[in-house]
């Protein structure tokens, strides 16, 4: 399809919408023999929220080149002020605003209409690596769908909520979990204090110095917004295993790959567990769909391969 040529396509989105019931007090029911779930596991923070779900469809008539966020916005403004989502940026630099998209998850802020919109029948094919379809259509000059010649079928885009995330509401996933594991790993320079001096022996204000080549060593993980679309292409996270997850394990990465970093050695220790390195199956679906294009899966493996060397 031509995002250029001003030509307006009707789209339909297909929304899994979700109510929350009323939190029940759980603080006299739990169990004092229960077993204690894992740091890094499902635990009641990935406990599946109880509450109304349904599936709500808007017609949209857009250009091809809209995202799907600004058709949401549409939508809220002009059809239905209650559906919930999250952004802020709008631009792919916050990660806010991560969602499935024809079950794949991304960002809503740079999903095009004409990259994601598949026909009604095409809904629920896969592609040559078994992965599902997310695209297929296309647009003929009266903005009609046109898969496979046929230029009656109707374009969908199927939305729901991060998975392997508690929802909240309609689009929005409760991320805390993946925050709280990255947290753990303290992600946070940990230097020895030594700083940089001048020629004539002061301190070079609070400088540390790299050469190219070591700033090179972790620049690309830096650029991690912490969207979880990693972690919801994760089918070992996602599928609510014991595992600290694809977000964290980067966050690690980031540090112990730095030259100006002590704390190696503790970080490594801190990963080097059953629900950590171990429990990742090196699926690389973590890669697939990264917002700042990191290769998540070469990383993590790069990562537990130091990890192992140590042994």
């Amino acid at each position: 399809m031509n995002g250029n040529d001003g030509t307006r396509v009707r789209v339909t989105l297909r929304v899994h919408r979700f109510t929350p019931r009323p939190e029940r007090d759980h603080a006299r029911s739990g169990s004092p023999f229960a077993k204690q779930g894992s740091p890094f596991g499902s635990g009641t923070a990935r406990r599946r929220p109880r509450g109304k779900q349904w599936i709500q469809e808007y017609a949209l008539s857009v250009l091809p080149d809209t995202t799907v966020l600004d058709c949401l916005l549409d939508i809220k403004r002009t059809q239905d002020p209650s559906l919930a989502f999250r952004y802020s940026c709008g631009h792919g630099m916050c990660g806010s605003d991560a969602v499935a998209i024809n079950g794949t998850p991304t960002l809503l802020c740079t999903a095009k209409v004409k990259d994601w919109a598949v026909s009604q029948a095409a809904q629920g094919t896969t592609d040559a690596d078994g992965f599902r379809k997310t695209t297929g259509a296309t647009i003929d000059e009266s903005g009609d769908s046109a898969p496979d010649g046929d230029t009656n079928a109707l374009l969908v885009i199927e939305l729901s909520a991060l998975p392997g995330f508690p929802v909240q509401r309609d689009l929005i996933a409760d991320i805390d979990p993946m925050l709280e594991q990255i947290k753990r790993l303290k992600p946070y320079l940990q230097a020895d204090g030594r700083l940089a001096t001048t020629k004539d022996g002061k301190i070079d204000v609070f400088e540390y110095l790299q050469r190219p080549e070591q700033l090179a060593a972790y620049e690309t993980l830096s650029n991690c917004i912490a969207c979880g679309v990693c972690e919801g292409s994760c089918p070992v996270f996602a599928g609510g295993e014991a595992f600290i997850g694809p977000a964290a394990l980067i966050a690690a990465s980031r540090f112990i790959n730095d030259s100006r970093d002590t704390a190696a050695e503790a970080r490594m220790d801190a990963i080097d567990t059953a629900d950590g390195i171990a429990a990742c199956q090196s699926v690389r679906a973590c890669s697939r769909h990264c917002p700042r294009g990191i290769d998540v899966g070469e990383e993590i493996w790069q990562l537990i391969a130091k990890v192992k060397e140590r042994q």
